[in-house]
């Protein structure tokens, strides 16, 4: 017998959402292992600089999370890739659903690890200075700044989460080629790597040096906030398009 009740697109998006919560569970211990390496990594430092003389030895390090940051954002771009693979689409077949709907929930999810991506990544820096503390036997440690100001601590915890989007929303986009044609798997690296090399050999690294500067280096935050959400909506956007136009699954 055929149901007379027709399925909202929002309370299907919702209950995907909360099924991929409980059933991709592997992707937030892998999460875990991933900034673990990254603080593993992080011990030697981000930088640094000595001097010395006869009578004494200084050496200074300097700790952050960035090295936490870039492998979240690349576990981010990776867990989006992993995603839009046939086994994880499958999953979906368990509602009545259409690809809009299961694109939706994959949006608000990969929002979701990519906010506790960031959340994690920029308080484990604290959590870095704490093991030293504990477990390095250095003369000097300058823990003023253990904590950052409750208004900065917002701010890094949006900007993480705004560039491990950004990767979300990459990988989300070449996954979804690779689904179109497999051929995309080996000519996206190709043509990132090939860029990159013509660019060194003619020594023209402008187009590489503006796309670094235009995504990583806006000392405006509302520019890079606009900036960054503007090129998620299109990436995410085009994954979309290209989807859609496929046979709606059941």
């Amino acid at each position: 017998m055929m149901s007379l009740i027709r399925p909202n697109l929002m309370s299907v998006v919702k209950q995907q959402f909360s099924f991929k919560l409980q059933a991709y569970s592997q992707v937030f211990l892998s999460l875990i292992f991933i900034q673990l390496l990254g603080i593993l990594f992080s011990f030697g430092g981000v930088g640094g600089s000595g001097t010395s003389s006869d009578e004494f030895e200084l050496n200074i390090h300097f700790y952050s999370a960035d090295i936490i940051i870039v492998f979240t954002m690349l576990w981010g771009f990776i867990t989006a890739i992993l995603i839009t693979t046939k086994s994880y689409r499958n999953d979906d077949f368990t509602f009545v659903t259409n690809r809009m709907s299961s694109n939706l929930a994959n949006f608000f999810f990969l929002l979701v690890i990519s906010f506790l991506g960031g959340l994690t990544a920029i308080l484990s820096t604290s959590l870095i200075k704490v093991i030293l503390y504990y477990f390095v036997n250095w003369k000097h440690l300058d823990f003023h700044n253990l904590m950052l100001a409750p208004e900065h601590l917002f701010l890094a915890i949006a900007a993480t989460t705004l560039y491990i989007f950004f990767f979300c929303a990459a990988g989300y986009l070449a996954g979804t080629l690779i689904q179109i044609h497999k051929s995309f798997a080996i000519l996206m690296p190709i043509l990132f790597v090939g860029v990159l090399f013509i660019g060194g050999l003619r020594g023209n690294t402008s187009i590489t040096t503006i796309v670094y500067n235009f995504i990583f280096n806006e000392s405006s935050y509302f520019l890079f906030s606009f900036k960054m959400l503007i090129m998620v909506i299109l990436l995410f956007s085009s994954a979309f398009v290209m989807t859609n136009r496929k046979e709606v699954s059941y």
